[in-house]
């Protein structure tokens, strides 16, 4: 029998369509994977990529099946891997992972724009290409972009000694610790002490290195919250004072940092491949950054022998022991060896 609208009515004891379709799922062998909507399926790989904390905890996910590994390509995952599916080792370096940063940057991932651009400018010397990666992150209020773009400002790196911008470099390193990069306002701190690239003001400095210390402190609080405070206590009575000095120096034992995955390829890649026996590699071991020319890096006023990049090197490279390995008679003794 039909209804005014052409439609038959359901002949009684026959399968409607909502029991043909309960049939089909209790069917053994059905796979209930299938019928998800590619939209949840996207929000699954967003997640697994948001939150990978290796390379392989992302690659995993795409070899589970080709649904995964069509989708988990797609531009709106691309765009949220997270820094650490980028941390690569230099020996795993080919043309497939260049693809793949290059794939993501394009999608708009601002880790995968500045660990390319960093590979790119000190790995293979190609500096227009590894700064416009770099700049493309920083635009995006990337701050170790913005900071590692202060420090070629600041050292001239790619060209002369006579290309500094010591003004440029102030600028990018301000945004970065507006940004609450913690080297960054170290970097600015000491800029603003020394009026280099800056008008000189010793107080506003010193709020900065304070905030440094501070800011510090906090965030290795956060990450050992327990038992991390308990043996050190501060010594030192007036922080204007003692402004200039870093956590380690009042008790405190740091534990070491983790660094961003472009500075532990940089690390891993010159470990063994320097370009020119005569240009020196940042001595902080989690920085990786090589000199681009001759005497770019400052060596320490004491000792001589170490080489920074930068202040927020050098600052982290005395805390993770150079404090103890640092004297005078170090350098007294190289300087007598090379003169004999």
């Amino acid at each position: 029998m039909r209804t005014r609208r052409g439609i038959l009515y359901p002949v009684a004891g026959a399968p409607t369509m909502n029991s043909r379709k309960r049939l089909k799922l209790s069917s053994p062998g059905f796979n209930f994977f299938n019928i998800l909507p590619d939209d949840i399926v996207l929000s699954i790989l967003v997640r697994v990529g948001s939150t990978a904390d290796c390379p392989a905890d992302f690659v995993s996910a795409l070899a589970t099946c080709k649904r995964f590994n069509d989708l988990g390509l797609n531009s709106v995952v691309l765009s949220k891997v997270s820094a650490e599916t980028f941390a690569m080792k230099a020996e795993s370096w080919s043309a497939c992972v260049h693809r793949f940063l290059q794939r993501c940057s394009d999608a708009g991932n601002v880790e995968a724009a500045y660990t390319l651009g960093m590979i790119q400018f000190y790995c293979f010397q190609n500096r227009r290409n590894g700064a416009a990666l770099m700049a493309k992150a920083a635009i995006r209020s990337h701050a170790p972009a913005l900071y590692s773009l202060a420090i070629i400002q600041f050292n001239g790196s790619g060209g002369s000694k006579n290309v500094k911008d010591l003004i440029g470099g102030v600028i990018l390193c301000a945004r970065a610790a507006f940004l609450g990069h913690i080297d960054a306002l170290r970097e600015l701190g000491h800029c603003l002490k020394d009026g280099y690239g800056i008008g000189k003001n010793i107080t506003e400095g010193q709020r900065f290195l304070i905030e440094a210390n501070a800011r510090e402190l906090a965030a290795i609080c956060s990450k050992h919250s327990s038992g991390f405070m308990s043996g050190h206590r501060l010594r030192g009575a007036n922080p204007a004072v003692t402004c200039s000095h870093l956590i380690s120096d009042f008790g405190f034992n740091l534990p070491p940092p983790k660094s961003h995955p472009s500075n532990r390829f940089l690390a891993s890649w010159f470990a063994d491949r320097i370009p020119d026996p005569a240009l020196r590699v940042c001595s902080y071991a989690g920085c990786g950054r090589p000199e681009t020319r001759m005497h770019e890096f400052r060596r320490c006023s004491v000792c001589g022998v170490n080489n920074y990049c930068s202040r927020g090197c050098q600052a982290r490279d005395w805390t993770m022991g150079h404090t103890k390995s640092c004297s005078p008679s170090v350098r007294v003794l190289n300087i007598n060896a090379g003169a004999q």
